[in-house]
């Protein structure tokens, strides 16, 4: 979605600004991804790493701005926001800085910055995530953000959950190409569906190229159909594996269903195909607090001690008035 007046926006390019603490700011350039590594040294962890990522020369299509600020004329620190395709309706924040410089107003002082460019885009909403009790959140809070969603890396142990019995309960576990038609759609009407807290507009077409096609890592996928009378063999739930080889560590998996169930029915789908994925060996499933039916079941497991987070982030958002 675009409009005249995003036509109309230029890439920031300010002239050199002087921060409080003494460093310097200038428009992000090629290769000071490499630099900054060297002072940040590696992620901490997959959202580090995706959350890096989004830090590029600044451009209007798709809309970013992106900042480094310097010490000595070596890179320090970055920031950047970024409208997303996927969700147009904020902007998206990322901020870090090498530890030797934070606590100084570093990160405040370059939010400003970039949130005076908001005028030149059509969205002037910001949202941000970060590790739950991190430093970041503190910051956010300090900085007009509010807590609008917590999504959880749960491990859920083998054997956790009783198999069920597929036959008498009218199901069956189909293998299915990442490709096909029918789990794309399902994906994607899943997405939007528990994305409603940060409007999304996934397609068939962002479905395959962010969560099935072979550049995700996905490895293959399996749905838990409904084979009773009168159950048209429709899908309720789906599973797509990203790890290609079995190893000591979980698998990695979303975990989805079909959105026209109610959610009694997507929580015994849920449940079952949860079962069938950690019968033999650990699953790891993502888990947000949108994600109702789902969080259900790993809420029990956890209470029982058959389940435990792995990696718990946080989403704040502010939204102009």
């Amino acid at each position: 979605m675009s409009t005249e007046h995003d036509a109309e926006a230029r890439p920031a390019n300010p002239a050199r600004l002087t921060l409080e603490s003494g460093l310097t700011v200038r428009p992000w350039a090629d290769g000071d991804d490499l630099k900054l590594l060297q002072v940040w040294g590696d992620p901490e962890n997959s959202m580090h790493h995706q959350d890096r990522s989004l830090l590029r020369p600044s451009s209007n299509e798709p809309w970013s701005r992106c900042i480094v600020a310097e010490a000595d004329g070596l890179p320090v620190a970055a920031a950047t926001i970024f409208r997303s395709s996927l969700h147009p309706d904020r902007l998206s924040f990322y901020a870090e800085v090498a530890p030797e410089h934070r606590r100084r107003g570093v990160a405040a002082q370059m939010l400003q910055i970039l949130e005076a460019e908001v005028p030149n885009c059509a969205v002037q909403s910001l949202k941000a995530r970060v590790a739950k009790r991190s430093a970041a959140q503190c910051f956010l809070k300090d900085n007009g953000f509010t807590k609008i969603q917590a999504s959880r890396q749960v491990i859920v142990q083998p054997g956790a959950i009783s198999l069920p019995d597929l036959d008498s309960a009218g199901l069956d576990l189909e293998d299915l190409a990442t490709g096909s038609v029918e789990l794309t759609q399902m994906v994607a009407d899943f997405y939007n569906t528990v994305h409603t807290w940060d409007r999304a507009e996934m397609t068939i077409g962002k479905a395959q190229q962010m969560l099935l096609g072979p550049e995700t890592g996905a490895s293959g996928a399996v749905v838990l159909r409904d084979t009773s009378e009168g159950g048209n063999n429709a899908i309720l739930a789906f599973a797509i594996s990203y790890t290609s080889e079995r190893t000591d560590e979980p698998a990695d998996v979303l975990l989805g269903w079909n959105t026209a169930l109610d959610d009694s029915d997507a929580e015994t789908a849920c449940r079952a195909m949860l079962a069938l994925l950690a019968a033999h060996f650990p699953v790891k499933v993502e888990v947000d607090d949108a994600m109702g039916p789902l969080k259900t079941v790993t809420d029990e497991l956890i209470a029982a001690g058959d389940a435990e987070y792995d990696f718990e982030a946080l989403i704040y958002a502010k939204d102009a008035a």
